[in-house]
C-alpha cells in the first residue's frame, strides 16, 4: 500500500554511467520509502544497465554547447525543446523536487522544473563541480556534495552545499559489512582491473606486463579479473598466457558486487562511482586518472582516498609496467600493509549517501528550505562520524 506520505521526485541524470549510477541508488531509497519516481535522461542514458524496473525513463533532447559558437543555436533549440518537455511531463506527473545528476541532460529538466516554481537540487558526484552544475549552482535550492573539497565551487554558494556523498548500488553497499578477504602469505592474491564502462585501452597493455613483474612471491599466487574492450581481448588473453599469469577477461561484468566481493586489489580509473564503490566496500586500489576528462576531474577524487593511505595515484604519463609493479609491491609485500590499506579506503566511505541525500529531498515542500539544508548538513556530519567510529570499532575488532 502506498503510504498516505508519498510524493513524486523526478531525477534527471546524463547519459553516462558515472551520472545515472547514484541517480538509480537514489530511485532505490525513494522507491522503498513509498515515493513515486521518474528519470529524465538521453537515449545514452536510457541504455545504460543497472536502472531499476519500477523506474520510468523520459528521453529528452539535451543540447550540447562545445567551443565551437557556430552549433550552439542547435543546442539552445535542444534544451528549449526539452525544458518544454518536462513542463508537460510535471504538469501530469507533478513533483515535489526534481533532482539533477549533472550532465546536459539535466539541463532542461531543471529550467522546465524553475519555470513552474518547483524545487530543485543538484548533486555532484566528483571532486569538481561539472559544467551543468556550474551554469545552475545559483539558482538551485541546495547542491548536494560527495566529497568535503570541492573545485569550481563559488564561495557564495557554499551556504547551501549539504555533504552527503556519492550514492552507490544496493547491492554493492551490502558488502560494506563483510571482512576484507583473508589476504595470507600463501593464499591466492586475486586482482581486479576495469576502465570504467568502455573499458581502457592502456590497462590492456600495461596491466599485464606490470603484474608479470611482481615478486616472485606474490606473482604466483595471482588470480587476475580484467574488463577489456571487445577488441582488445584477444591480446590481453596472450599477453597473460604469455606470463603464465591466469585472469579471467570480459567486456562487461554483470554482477560487479560479486566481483568485487573477492578482490584484494583494484586497479583502474578514478570516476566518482568507481571511488565510492570502493570506499564503501573498503578495497585498496592503484588509480589511473583519465587524462582527458573535464577539468580534471579524476584526479581530484583520489585525493581523499590518496591521503588516507587507501590508494595509490598514477598519472598516465607515469603509468608504466615497472611504477605498476612497484606500488603494488610496495601495497601488499605483506599481509598487514594490504589489510591496513583497506580500512583506509573503508573509513573514506559514505554508506548513508542515497539515505541522507532522500532525507534532503524529502524536506521539499515541508519544512522551511533553510531548515532542510541544516538537518541534511546535520545528517551528513553524523553519518560521517558514524564512519569514523564504526571503522574504529571495526579495526579493533579484527
Amino acid at each position: 500500500m502506498t503510504p498516505a506520505s508519498s510524493r513524486h521526485f523526478v531525477l534527471a541524470a546524463g547519459g553516462t554511467g558515472g551520472h545515472l549510477t547514484p541517480a538509480f541508488a537514489l530511485a532505490h531509497e525513494l522507491e522503498r520509502r513509498g515515493h513515486h519516481v521518474a528519470l529524465i535522461t538521453d537515449e545514452r542514458g536510457a541504455a545504460i544497465p543497472g536502472k531499476p524496473d519500477f523506474l520510468t525513463a523520459h528521453v529528452l533532447p539535451a543540447g550540447r554547447f562545445g567551443k565551437n559558437p557556430l552549433k550552439w543555436p542547435a543546442g539552445i533549440s535542444a534544451v528549449l525543446k526539452g525544458r518544454a518537455m518536462a513542463q508537460r511531463l510535471y504538469e501530469t506527473f507533478q513533483p515535489s523536487a526534481v533532482i539533477g545528476f549533472g550532465g546536459y541532460p539535466a539541463l532542461p529538466a531543471l529550467l522546465g522544473a524553475q519555470a513552474m516554481d518547483i524545487p530543485t537540487v543538484i548533486h555532484e558526484q566528483n571532486a569538481v563541480l561539472g559544467r551543468v552544475n556550474r551554469l545552475m549552482a545559483g539558482r538551485v535550492d541546495a547542491i548536494a556534495l560527495s566529497y568535503p573539497d570541492v573545485d569550481r565551487l563559488k564561495p557564495k554558494h557554499e551556504g547551501k552545499t549539504v555533504l552527503v556523498g556519492n550514492p552507490v548500488r544496493p547491492g554493492v553497499l551490502s558488502l560494506r559489512d563483510e571482512p576484507f578477504p583473508a589476504f595470507t602469505e600463501d593464499g591466492l592474491f586475486r586482482v581486479l582491473v576495469t576502465g570504467g564502462s568502455q573499458g581502457a585501452r592502456v590497462l590492456s597493455e600495461i596491466v599485464p606486463d606490470g603484474l608479470s613483474m611482481l615478486a616472485p612471491a606474490l606473482r604466483s599466487r595471482l588470480q587476475v579479473t580484467q574488463q577489456c574492450r571487445p577488441e582488445d581481448l584477444d591480446a590481453v588473453r596472450a599477453r597473460y598466457a604469455n606470463h603464465d599469469i591466469p585472469a579471467e577477461l570480459a567486456t562487461y561484468f554483470e554482477d560487479m558486487a560479486a566481483t568485487l566481493a573477492d578482490a584484494h586489489l583494484f586497479i583502474g580509473r578514478a570516476g566518482a562511482s568507481t571511488i565510492a564503490e570502493l570506499t564503501a566496500v573498503g578495497r585498496p586500489a592503484i588509480l589511473v586518472p583519465l587524462p582527458i576528462a573535464t577539468d580534471d576531474h579524476q584526479a581530484a577524487n583520489v585525493r581523499e582516498v590518496v591521503k588516507a593511505g587507501g590508494a595509490r595515484s598514477i598519472r598516465q604519463h607515469a603509468f608504466t609496467a615497472k611504477e605498476l609493479a612497484k606500488q603494488i609491491n610496495a601495497m601488499a609485500q605483506r599481509p598487514e600493509t594490504l589489510a591496513n590499506a583497506a580500512h583506509a579506503a573503508w573509513n573514506c566511505g559514505r554508506p548513508k549517501a542515497a539515505s541522507d541525500l532522500a532525507d534532503l529531498i524529502e524536506g521539499f515542500g515541508g519544512a522551511d528550505m533553510m531548515d532542510v539544508i541544516r538537518v541534511g548538513e546535520n545528517a551528513a556530519r553524523g553519518a560521517t562520524q558514524e564512519t569514523a567510529a564504526n571503522g574504529a570499532s571495526r579495526e579493533r575488532a579484527e
